[in-house]
């Protein structure tokens, strides 16, 4: 069994910034890519930003040049550091693992509002 814990989540105003952690334990054999995905109300969950084990990064274009993946593969942890932040930010993030599956955290809101 393995669980992901997100954290980091808040209310920040308009160019604001936030890190988003996600710390994954449990019975992990090996974890290949992990990723944040974001859900924002009435709209369906949709990647944001990807890293490969071997620190190969991708990023949706509408996040691109202002947030910044990161892993620490030592401590199984996932980093999103988000600057820059817009209303249309807003939403529940998400992180995964590819393991021997996917594994998905239970999320964490991020609100932009002034």
């Amino acid at each position: 069994q393995v669980q992901l814990v997100e954290s980091g989540g808040g209310q920040v105003q308009p160019g604001g910034s936030l890190r988003l952690s996600c710390v994954a334990s449990g019975d992990i054999f090996f974890i290949n890519t992990m990723q944040w995905y974001r859900q924002a109300p009435g709209k369906e969950r949709e990647q944001v930003a990807t890293i490969s084990n071997g620190g190969v990064t991708n990023y949706a274009d509408a996040v691109k040049g202002r947030f910044t993946i990161a892993r620490d593969n030592a401590k199984n942890t996932l980093f999103l550091f988000m600057s820059s932040l817009k209303p249309e930010d807003t939403g529940v993030y998400y992180c995964n693992l590819l393991s021997d599956r996917i594994y998905w955290g239970q999320g964490t809101q991020v609100t932009v509002s002034s």
